[in-house]
């Protein structure tokens, strides 16, 4: 296995690490939203920051509920710490309501880093985490504002129409989500059939297919919260995109192999495999 690099911390001098910010939900089982996307940050050597959009009632067989937090707080949340702290990166997940995405693609618009949008529709247990009527403002405001978007199959087709099937289909989606402005387009094909993971990275020049091996393993929540973060975290540390796509795809393979059973239903990842890895 592909052991990912970490971002060197400094040294004992006074100088900062690396700083992260993600804009997401809570999730009270822990294994996605914030708290994977802070596990993923400490993981790899940044500092993780968060502006908490909506809180879910959340376990291993699904969400319970979800309550969203006003604009007024998540504005706040996110001027505290870019106006005092300063980020280098940040990755944004569930924002619930079209009020919310809107808030947060201004709040994005003038920020001078790196932006990963991860297109939160739908959890992994089928529940629903995006009004409908928030679509036409993810399109046309938030997805102008990424570096880079990682939506899912589902998710494509949420946005775009394109139902992808095979490989030939995921560049059709890739064209189809640059067509509503991030610089770069991850269509992820973890979902499709066959023994590898095969994930496409496009900005409509170059093209980087990107595959791993397929664990059997069914305790995968939080994955896509997970790559998402780990991308913001690399990009934050200086790579270049396709290089961090890379190192993030490797620590998230490494993440899914070890996968652990948490209640009654599916498992996270283990945010922590690198280390365990590698002692």
């Amino acid at each position: 296995m592909v052991l990912p690099p970490r971002i060197p911390r400094p040294s004992h001098d006074g100088s900062a690490p690396v700083r992260v910010l993600t804009v997401a939900g809570s999730d009270s089982g822990g294994g996605a939203g914030i708290q994977a996307d802070l596990k993923t940050m400490l993981a790899l050597g940044a500092h993780g920051m968060s502006v908490i959009t909506a809180v879910t009632a959340q376990n291993s067989l699904g969400v319970q509920g979800a309550w969203e937090l006003p604009a007024e707080a998540v504005r706040a949340q996110f001027r505290s710490v870019a106006d005092d702290i300063g980020v280098q990166a940040v990755k944004t997940g569930m924002l619930a309501t079209a009020e919310l995405v809107e808030t947060v693609a201004a709040l994005l618009a003038d920020l001078p880093a790196p932006v990963v949008v991860d297109p939160v529709g739908v959890s992994k247990h089928g529940d629903p985490l995006l009004a409908t009527e928030a679509l036409d403002a993810v399109r046309t405001k938030l997805l102008p504002t990424a570096t880079v978007a990682t939506p899912n199959l589902d998710e494509v087709a949420q946005l775009t129409g394109v139902r992808v099937e095979s490989e030939n289909d995921q560049r059709r989606a890739a064209g189809a989500v640059l067509g509503h402005g991030p610089r770069w387009a991850l269509i992820k094909g973890g979902h499709l059939p066959g023994g590898e993971a095969v994930d496409l990275l496009t900005d409509g020049t170059e093209e980087h297919w990107l595959r791993a091996p397929r664990h059997d393993n069914r305790h995968t929540h939080g994955t896509g919260c997970t790559l998402a973060a780990a991308i913001a975290t690399y990009l934050a540390g200086g790579y270049e995109v396709p290089q961090a796509v890379t190192a993030a795809k490797d620590y998230v393979t490494g993440a899914i192999a070890a996968g652990f059973p948490l209640g009654a239903g599916i498992g996270p990842v283990d945010h922590g495999w690198l280390r365990e890895g590698t002692d």
